[in-house]
């Protein structure tokens, strides 16, 4: 059956036209007067998808999507925000209220129906049933924590992602590191405000629909959900409780996630390593960074994370007669190695030069057989099909 949309419009002629328009491409279509009306007609009808005015006489288009979010039987229904206001704070305010995405007036009807589709689709997917493989079956999560900054830790983490992808596995690289992202400038992506976007939101509206309208759908196969690197945001690294709920709904979203948590002992770093089933420690085997690895691992002890989660990938970036034998380095850390990494600075400019992962880029090189064989123990640790 085709889908119903509910119209919500004090204006009788945009009431009538968008109705016709959106008859002709085979939907039904329900309508609304006012503010009040519409809330009414949304909880009769139970509608796919409501089309809405922000300037209404009795309640604004704001004031009428924070009332149906906070309906359980009306939150789920995503809203398209259809309005002669193009200011950038307008459409702020409609997405804080909980608007799903925004159409200015008068638009055509090729715009209007493209986003109705864009937006119907993204919904079917969130609640399109498991496959009957993975039903109650939780993603596994795999996280990268660098034990200072500049290892290397996001390269690892993406490379990763993209060898156990090709492996077979549906992956999400989720980066959460606000403020200072770095996999959307190596992938040459503009404006990665994904992450973001999420953790301004309050927890009820952090969902699977909202959660997979931020996801970029990357030519690897490995969809992404990416941090800025503004430095303004790092204050983000407060919502604690947001990113726990994003790392929950993402693990229902695919088979395998994969945490880029940036370097050192972040306010998430704890909470999210307690909901990974395995943690990726990226270090140097040199002074002072052994230590600094050392104190890391025991305040995550500390805290309750335990060793057993804990694998170690050593960055040899440099070759230098100074470097710590690995084997002395993973029995001073008292962790299992997982991984060697040998230096590759050109190659590793080149594939950020060409926004390409390394292994995709130089697939046939020593570095690109050694993240493969990082990303083999990964999955042998948890077991992946």
């Amino acid at each position: 059956m085709a889908e119903k949309i509910l119209i919500i419009d004090d204006d009788v002629d945009t009431l009538k036209l968008v109705g016709l328009m959106l008859e002709r491409q085979g939907y039904r279509i329900a309508v609304a007067s006012n503010g009040t009306l519409g809330i009414s007609r949304a909880a009769v009808e139970k509608p796919d998808l409501i089309l809405l005015d922000v300037m209404m006489p009795d309640l604004d288009g704001y004031e009428v999507t924070r009332r149906l979010r906070s309906e359980p039987a009306l939150a789920h229904i995503p809203i398209i925000m259809f309005t002669a206001k193009s200011m950038v704070d307008d459409k702020v305010a409609g997405f804080e209220a909980g608007v799903d995405d925004y159409l200015t007036k008068p638009t055509h009807p090729a715009e209007l129906t493209a986003h109705v589709k864009a937006v119907l689709s993204r919904t079917a997917s969130a609640k399109a049933p498991p496959e009957p493989s993975r039903e109650r079956e939780r993603a596994r999560v795999v996280a990268f924590l660098g034990a200072r900054g500049g290892a290397g830790t996001s390269t690892l983490a993406l490379n990763t992602a993209v060898v156990l992808h090709g492996s077979g596995q549906d992956v999400i690289l989720a980066e959460f590191n606000p403020g200072r992202g770095t996999i959307a400038l190596d992938l040459n992506l503009p404006n990665p405000v994904g992450l973001s976007n999420l953790l301004i939101r309050s927890l009820k509206d952090i969902h699977l629909r909202s959660i997979d309208a931020e996801l970029i759908a990357h030519r690897t196969g490995v969809r992404l959900l990416l941090a800025s690197s503004r430095p303004k945001e790092t204050e983000l690294e407060q919502a604690v409780p947001q990113m726990e709920a994003i790392v929950n709904h993402l693990a229902a979203m695919t088979t395998l996630v994969v945490l880029d948590l940036g370097s050192g002992l972040r306010p998430y770093v704890v909470p999210l390593g307690n909901l990974s089933d395995r943690i990726v420690l990226v270090s140097e085997p040199i002074y002072p960074s052994n230590t600094i690895a050392r104190n890391l691992i025991d305040e995550l002890a500390s805290s309750g994370l335990g060793r057993h989660k804990l694998s170690l990938a050593l960055m040899t970036r440099e070759r230098t007669s100074l470097m710590i034998p690995w084997q002395q380095m993973a029995a001073d850390l008292g962790i299992e190695l997982a991984g060697l990494i040998s230096p590759a600075p050109e190659q590793a400019h080149q594939a950020a030069q060409n926004g390409a992962p390394l292994v995709l880029l130089h697939p046939d090189t020593l570095v690109g057989d050694q993240i493969r064989k990082l990303a083999g123990h990964i999955a042998t640790e948890l077991q992946l099909a």
